[in-house]
């Protein structure tokens, strides 16, 4: 996991190759402007897109469950609002491998509880590796944020 401001994406070019996909649709792209939806970064076998999501953060009394991506990494950028992400090592998490993954959507739940919380707010966002075990979307009101989908 990685947490940075939005105006420093370019010192994460070298760390993925399809990174500097992303960068130049950041560079081309205002999140801040663009409506709710899916915006193809790179349309070859959906190697990578961005999708802008608004919506309202659960509490903490009904924390989301934590989710792995195997195929992905995740890019989380929030626009509005403030947001906190849970977090666990997945690889301390239990029933890892028994926990039903659904190909599909690159995501598999699991019932551990997240060890760290981790706050963002608008400009922030933080990199999920398929080695991390999140719970996004924590907070009260509304949120907007991008999160960006970079094939492994």
């Amino acid at each position: 996991m990685i947490i940075d401001s939005l105006k420093s994406f370019e010192r994460y070019l070298k760390y993925h190759p399809g990174f500097d996909k992303v960068g130049a649709f950041l560079k081309k792209n205002d999140l801040y402007t663009l409506e709710p939806g899916k915006y193809d970064i790179d349309e070859n076998n959906n190697n990578s897109w961005c999708t802008i999501w608004e919506g309202d953060a659960c509490g903490m009394d009904e924390l989301p469950q934590l989710e792995v991506h195997d195929s992905y990494v995740h890019i989380h950028i929030l626009l509005e609002g403030d947001e906190t992400i849970g977090y666990k090592d997945r690889a301390k998490c239990v029933g890892d491998t028994e926990a039903k993954y659904d190909e599909a959507t690159d995501t598999a739940f699991l019932d551990d509880a997240p060890e760290v919380f981790v706050s963002l707010s608008a400009g922030n966002m933080l990199f999920c590796f398929p080695k991390d075990a999140t719970a996004p979307l924590i907070g009260t009101g509304r949120i907007r944020k991008a999160l960006i989908k970079v094939r492994v």
